[in-house]
């Protein structure tokens, strides 16, 4: 790609970002910067922390975050730098650049017709509303986006079944390599009702005590977003960070310290639900780009 095309996409870049921003404010949240170095991060068996001088780079600003609401915030976001040590591919970075917004009193369903909102609001703003166009695939966002239950997806596109996958191990697989290529390759498609297994952060679901009121939302096999109702229950919270410490000692990592000031501020937060949206792999949407490096100034290397 040459630098002319490069430019091209960080202008567009710039509007995706711009029209993020408008839609936010037009529904009343408000934006907030919290730090990038913390003395802890949240302990998961899958994301490795970048350590700075004796602390943290936030691999996701969520902790902070919830402690906002916890202080009486009411509807949050913000777009910053999260960092994460062995990403790096064609749709991941080591410095990454997270969307994340939380409202209290709301749910995971909220937040999918949220997702939905965002994606029209975007492509109105650059022109192209109904539509978006990936790598010669034409997807509808202008109806109601697919819902799937994680169930279901196995049921359809595995060959093994959901509870054998998490019994070997092999769910992480199977969702990456047999599932995600068929999501939303004609509409975004939701993945929702998470095994509580795979979701520590998240609240069960009120009449099913084995899943988690959680979705991953897909556009063209590609994740972009990850959200749940929130846990608020912080002794169940920090047996769960626990179990996730436990699993990177299993995997050969080192533990984590524990978030002791989030999890005494979990104890204040009021019901709510939150989101964390790859804004990077949202311009590659936007700017029909094959690879994470195509939207950003400079890569990694």
């Amino acid at each position: 790609m040459n630098d002319s095309q490069l430019l091209e996409n960080l202008k567009k870049r710039s509007l995706v970002m711009a029209l993020t921003r408008d839609f936010f404010r037009s529904m009343d949240y408000i934006e907030v910067e919290t730090p990038i170095r913390c003395p802890s991060v949240i302990p998961e068996a899958h994301i490795d922390p970048v350590t700075s001088q004796g602390a943290f780079l936030q691999a996701s600003p969520e902790q902070c975050m919830k402690r906002l609401l916890a202080r009486g915030a009411d509807k949050i976001f913000q777009i910053c730098k999260c960092f994460r040590q062995g990403e790096r591919g064609q749709r991941h970075l080591p410095e990454l650049t997270l969307l994340e917004w939380y409202a209290v009193h709301q749910t995971y369903d909220d937040l999918m017709d949220q997702c939905q909102g965002l994606l029209r609001h975007i492509a109105k703003g650059l022109g192209t509303p109904n539509r978006l166009v990936y790598q010669g695939t034409s997807l509808d966002i202008a109806n109601t986006f697919q819902r799937m239950t994680v169930f279901r997806a196995f049921e359809r596109f595995s060959d093994i079944s959901l509870n054998q996958a998490i019994d070997t191990g092999k769910f992480d697989e199977i969702i990456s390599f047999d599932i995600e290529p068929h999501l939303g390759t004609s509409r975004p498609c939701f993945l929702y009702d998470y095994p509580i297994s795979m979701a520590s952060l998240s609240a069960v679901h009120p009449e099913k005590p084995d899943i988690a009121q959680r979705f991953e939302m897909y556009v063209a096999g590609i994740e972009l977003a990850n959200g749940f109702t929130e846990l608020t229950d912080h002794k169940l919270q920090r047996k769960r960070f626990e179990m996730e410490n436990e699993l990177r000692i299993k995997h050969g990592k080192k533990k984590l310290p524990m978030p002791e000031t989030f999890l005494s501020d979990l104890a204040l937060m009021p019901p709510a639900a939150g989101i964390a949206l790859g804004m990077d792999r949202l311009a590659m949407l936007f700017c029909d780009a094959p690879d994470i490096e195509q939207v950003v100034a400079f890569p990694p290397e």
